[in-house]
C-alpha cells in the first residue's frame, strides 16, 4: 500500500483521516466505507483508479478508524456525515467528484447526492442500491435477533462487543456478512455468539487484512459506528425531490446477504431503483457476497474504472 498516501484534514471542527492516491489535478474519486469497514476495505479499487488517471480519496468516518470522533458519539448523525464529505471537498477544493460508496457508504452518497447535486459527477454503490424509504422498516418485519434490531438498542451491543478485543469483533461481523443469510440471532443468543472461535476467516480475508481492521477500530472504538447507521436509520432529512439525476452503477454480488431483506429481491432485479435513479445500470457479480470489492477485487476495480470513465465522457458529450 505504499501508492497510498495518509493525511488529516480538518472539518467542522474534527481531523478526518483521509487515504489518498493519484495526482491532484485528475477528476477526483471518494470512496465511502461501510461497516465494520474502513479506508482500508478500499485499498485495490483506490490504487487502480489512481492508474486510470483519477484522484483517488478515501476518508474514515467521523469516529471510525484514525479519524476523530465527536464530542458526543451518541449524537451522530447521517447529517453529520454528509456535512464533513462537503467540508472535506471544499477544504481540498474539489468542486466535483464521482461518489462510491458500500453498504452504509452507498446511503450517505446517495443522501450527499439530493443534499448537493451540484457536488457529483456520478455514483457507483455497491452492495446496497437506491432506497428511498428509510432502511429501518425491515425492523417491523425481521425477528428480534435480526443484527440491526439488537445493535440499535444501546447497551446490549456494547456490551456484546465488550466481551471481545476489536479484532475479534471484526472477525465474527466479516464471517458473518459473509455468508449469504441475513444473520439472526436466537432469543438466547449475542450476536458475536453466531460465529465459533474456530470458524475460519473467509478465503479472501488475510490475517494481514484482519490485523488492520483491528489497529483501526482498536483506536476508535464502535461507539459512533453504532449510532451512524444503526441507530440512525429513522432521521428525517426533508428531501422534496428524490430523484437523483446523476448517471449510477449499481455493482451486488449474487450472494449477497442483502437480497434475503423482505422484498429487496424483487427491488433490485426488477429494477425499481431506476424510478429515482433513472440513469443507474446494475451489474452482478457472480458468487460475490457482501464485500464483494475485498472478495473479487480485479472485478469491481475494472467496473467502478470503466464507469468513471464513462461518466467523465457524458460530461463532455451528454448524446453519449
Amino acid at each position: 500500500m505504499e501508492q497510498i498516501e495518509h493525511k488529516f484534514v480538518e472539518v467542522n471542527g474534527l481531523k478526518l483521516h483521509v487515504a489518498e492516491t493519484g495526482n491532484d489535478s485528475s477528476p477526483a474519486v471518494v470512496f465511502l466505507h461501510g461497516f465494520p469497514e474502513i479506508w482500508y476495505s478500499w485499498r485495490h479499487q483506490m490504487i487502480a483508479v489512481a492508474h486510470a488517471g483519477f484522484r483517488a480519496l478515501a476518508p474514515d468516518y467521523r469516529g471510525y478508524g484514525l479519524s476523530d470522533p465527536p464530542p458526543e458519539p451518541e449524537k451522530a448523525t447521517f447529517v453529520d456525515l454528509i456535512a464533513d464529505l462537503l467540508a472535506l471537498l471544499d477544504a481540498l477544493s474539489i468542486p466535483k467528484a464521482i461518489v462510491i460508496g458500500k453498504d452504509v457508504g452507498a446511503r450517505v452518497a446517495y443522501l450527499f447526492a439530493l443534499h448537493h447535486p451540484e457536488k457529483v459527477s456520478g455514483i457507483i454503490t455497491l452492495g446496497m442500491p437506491y432506497l428511498p424509504s428509510s432502511p429501518d422498516t425491515f425492523l417491523e418485519i425481521l425477528p428480534e435477533g435480526f443484527y440491526v434490531s439488537r445493535w440499535q438498542k444501546p447497551g446490549r451491543a456494547e456490551a456484546d462487543f465488550g466481551r471481545l478485543d476489536t479484532k475479534t469483533v471484526v472477525r465474527n461481523i466479516y464471517i458473518l456478512f459473509s455468508r449469504s443469510e441475513i444473520p439472526i440471532a436466537h432469543e438466547s443468543q449475542e450476536i458475536m455468539d453466531m460465529v465459533d472461535s474456530s470458524t475460519p476467516l473467509p478465503p479472501w480475508f488475510t490475517d494481514e487484512d484482519l490485523e488492520n481492521y483491528g489497529s483501526l477500530y482498536q483506536k476508535s472504538g464502535f461507539q459512533t459506528a453504532l449510532k451512524v447507521p444503526y441507530r440512525s436509520l429513522s432521521e428525517e432529512f426533508n428531501i422534496t425531490n428524490l430523484i437523483v439525476e446523476a448517471p449510477a452503477l449499481f455493482i451486488m454480488g449474487e450472494k449477497d446477504y442483502f437480497f434475503k431483506f423482505p422484498g429487496m429481491e424483487d427491488y433490485i432485479k426488477n429494477e425499481q431503483a431506476k424510478m429515482f435513479v433513472p440513469k443507474m445500470e446494475t451489474i452482478y457479480v457472480a458468487e460475490g457476497g457482501h464485500f464483494v470489492q475485498e472478495q473479487f477485487p480485479e472485478q469491481t476495480y475494472c467496473w467502478i474504472t470503466i464507469s468513471s470513465m464513462m461518466i467523465l465522457v457524458s460530461k463532455c458529450n451528454p448524446n453519449y
